[in-house]
């Protein structure tokens, strides 16, 4: 692992709320970003992750190429600017969980295919259509580029016993080990 592995934000922290920016063009700064985002999700075991996720503002999202391209040995296939293109009126209902959200997992109904357009990592506009949990992954990391989270699509009550989940969790990690 390199040095890249960055601190996930977890909620609820308002950097997942925060309006993010569309990338200009394909600077060293934007190649850096692919490299943290990859080596974070693997250390995470992700099958994707959204820039806001580490913290940076801007549209960018990336899924793992096994779940993208049906290849585990090719890198994680980045989005950049994407637009969501479409999606089918089937709908289906299956857990998500979400790297901002450690331990916690959320029915969620959404459409079984999904079109979207995307900006590579070599600054080309690229299109993928995908069904079953492609098109989930396409949407739910959309979905962070929007600030939408997965707790946005629960009622209030699950809402707060998720948010004090979470919080106990962030307390316990705090406390220090005994003798350490």
């Amino acid at each position: 692992m390199g040095m890249a592995v960055r601190p996930i934000v977890v909620w609820p922290d308002p950097r997942l709320r925060e309006e993010t920016r569309e990338v200009v063009e394909i600077t060293d700064e934007i190649q850096t970003l692919y490299k943290d985002l990859c080596e974070t999700m693997v250390a995470y075991q992700g099958i994707g992750i959204a820039s806001p996720q580490i913290g940076v503002p801007v549209k960018m999202f990336l899924i793992d190429a096994l779940v993208a391209l049906g290849d585990e040995n090719l890198p994680p296939v980045a989005f950049i600017n994407p637009e969501v293109l479409g999606t089918s009126d089937e709908l289906e209902k299956c857990d998500e969980g979400c790297l901002s959200f450690p331990g916690i997992y959320v029915p969620i109904e959404r459409p079984v295919r999904a079109r979207v357009r995307a900006m590579g990592l070599n600054g080309e506009i690229f299109e993928l259509e995908g069904e079953g949990l492609l098109a989930r992954a396409i949407q739910h990391e959309n979905d962070h580029l929007t600030g939408k989270l997965m707790v946005d699509f629960v009622g209030p009550l699950k809402k707060r016993m998720i948010k004090r989940k979470l919080e106990r969790e962030a307390e316990l990690d705090d406390v220090p080990l005994a003798g350490a």
